[in-house]
């Protein structure tokens, strides 16, 4: 039974549910501490599988053009920490991924993005902006990489006040 849950994943205007999540066994991350600047956060599978290696590796390349954009990035999947950290270290992500372990996918299903069946997150996208107000949320096919163009433009429109910029 495979379920669709681009339909729930929380809309643009919805305030972001706060969460707290590890980054390290001894560090965290909320979501309340980067109030101010806009967040990305990319919610993706599984550490390992082929998608979000690429997904992930794609988005540290161009971590640049998000932090000109005074973003920060945020990876969450259910994985631990001790996964994440050797995940990140073999790909040599510069940004944190955040284990939504413990109570497993709690900060996904507040997004509206948990996958029951499989015990998984959606490989979903959203963009936050300074008042911790979702601006833009994109659900994706598993097997796809959603790519950047869509986090690029919705950080143009938050510079730009929410209008349209020239391409």
């Amino acid at each position: 039974m495979q379920s669709n849950h681009a339909s729930t994943a929380l809309a643009p205007g919805t305030a972001a549910p706060r969460f707290a999540l590890a980054s390290t066994p001894d560090q965290k991350v909320s979501l309340e501490e980067l109030r101010g600047s806009p967040v990305i956060l990319a919610f993706y599978p599984a550490d390992w599988s082929p998608v979000c290696g690429d997904q992930m590796a794609l988005y540290n390349e161009i971590l640049p053009e998000f932090r000109r954009a005074g973003a920060q990035l945020l990876g969450i999947s259910v994985d631990g920490v001790w996964c994440h950290a050797a995940f990140a270290e073999q790909r040599k992500l510069h940004f944190p991924l955040l284990a939504d372990f413990e109570p497993k996918g709690a900060v996904a299903r507040s997004y509206g993005v948990y996958r029951e069946a499989e015990g998984t997150s959606e490989r979903a996208l959203f963009v936050i902006d300074t008042e911790g107000v979702v601006r833009w949320s994109y659900v994706s096919p598993l097997g796809i990489n959603p790519g950047a163009d869509g986090i690029l433009d919705a950080l143009d429109k938050l510079a730009g006040n929410g209008t349209e910029r020239a391409q």
